[in-house]
């Protein structure tokens, strides 16, 4: 089937030739077809030169590239595109691991596959497509993740939802599209969680703390610990584990406070070290009048889109100020954000106006990022979404 051609104004080829997988729909000149969201489409510089494969999408990003090859996107092409991504997770050590059974398969621009994540829960796949050009190929990914995965994989639960383009021209609904699962238990580090993935934020856990939380363990022992945007408490019972005197978790969401206490029941059954409320994060920490000593900030992305970058700014500084104001003497705060649009410079330049306005002697520990099973290509150096620091505080 000839695919339509997407024709690139002059010049506009620079960035593709650069292997950036996006183009943005000022680059281009005009096409030689009629398009619907989700297309796959060749797109070619001004001279008629072949360039990349990609979907067709209404919006400022107009192609996701998938390949810089001129080849067939047919079924061994995501075959091949699954097995390597899960080669990468064997490499790791993710996909035989003991103590961990939960990790990212796929991580869109990181894996080559814009458009497309995959988290795995012990023996329950959950994917997010992000695009109509992947919904549309749901069912292809589904049989590719079966034959890479084999018999460690007995459910694929789509969550797509609420993930895709508002506008878009499809009806999407959450579900199972192969197999099932009953159970919504997985293991991290050793400890247990309940990955709520049908109702539950994003795929159900957030996956990419994992070596953030085992860090803030190490750093809990004998501590009052402040698990902020708490959201189902990983960040919580990994403290406890650590040795931590009291554990308080504070999150807006009575379903994730709900979420918290299960988990936190599953790991330390009885144990009295843990509180958690459902409560604005901002009014609980103006009324606030335990002396702290080990605080998490995990807010939810301030900021989804460069328009409002500066008031999310405000947002971050505000609470990493009162954050500070009030953790005790020599008190540890790991403090984060997820907003792809706040650059790591923006964020430290941030806190650090946030620890100026305190008066308060700070130091950087740590600086945090994303893990490995959240792989940044390099091309694409916009994937790199996950910041941290961790500060002692005098």
């Amino acid at each position: 089937m000839q695919l339509p051609v997407v024709y690139l104004k002059p010049g506009k080829e620079q960035s593709l030739k650069r292997f950036h997988p996006w183009i943005f729909s000022g680059a281009i000149k005009n096409v030689n077809a009629e398009l619907e969201e989700g297309d796959l489409v060749r797109v070619h510089d001004s001279h008629d030169n072949f360039l990349a494969i990609g979907h067709y999408q209404i919006g400022s990003i107009a192609v996701r590239v998938l390949s810089f090859k001129d080849e067939p996107i047919d079924d061994a092409f995501w075959q091949r595109k699954i097995r390597v991504a899960y080669g990468i997770r064997t490499a790791m050590g993710l996909t035989s691991s003991e103590v961990t059974n939960a990790f990212r398969l796929v991580h869109g621009e990181g894996d080559g596959l814009p458009g497309l994540i995959v988290d795995v829960y012990d023996q329950t796949a959950v994917v997010q497509m992000h695009t109509v050009g992947m919904y549309r190929c749901r069912n292809i990914l589904a049989d590719a993740l079966k034959d890479v995965i084999g018999d460690k994989l007995t459910a694929i639960y789509d969550k797509s939802e609420g993930t895709l383009p508002f506008k878009a021209n499809v009806q999407p609904e959450n579900g199972f599209i192969w197999g099932k699962s009953s159970s919504h238990l997985a293991k991290e580090n050793g400890l247990l969680f309940q990955a709520d993935w049908e109702k539950g934020q994003k795929t159900g856990f957030f996956v990419d703390q994992r070596e953030n939380r085992a860090l803030l363990e190490k750093y809990s022992a004998n501590r009052t610990v402040l698990n902020m945007f708490c959201y189902t408490g990983g960040f919580s019972f990994y403290a406890m584990r650590g040795g931590a005197k009291m554990v308080y978790s504070v999150d807006s969401s009575e379903r994730a406070v709900e979420l918290t206490n299960q988990n936190v029941e599953l790991n330390f059954p009885g144990d009295k070290r843990h509180s958690s409320f459902a409560v604005d994060a901002f009014k609980f920490m103006e009324s606030a009048t335990e002396n702290y000593d080990l605080m998490v900030l995990d807010p939810p992305a301030f900021a989804k889109h460069l328009k409002v970058v500066k008031n999310a700014l405000q947002g971050y500084k505000r609470l990493n100020a009162k954050a500070i104001e009030m953790i005790a003497p020599g008190g540890i705060l790991f403090t984060f954000s997820c907003s792809q649009v706040i650059s790591k410079e923006a964020f430290r330049t941030m806190v650090f106006s946030a620890a100026a306005r305190s008066g308060r002697n700070v130091r950087i520990l740590h600086q945090l990022d994303q893990p490995a099973d959240h792989p940044v290509s390099i091309y694409h150096p916009e994937g790199e979404y996950l910041k941290g620091l961790v500060l002692y505080v005098e």
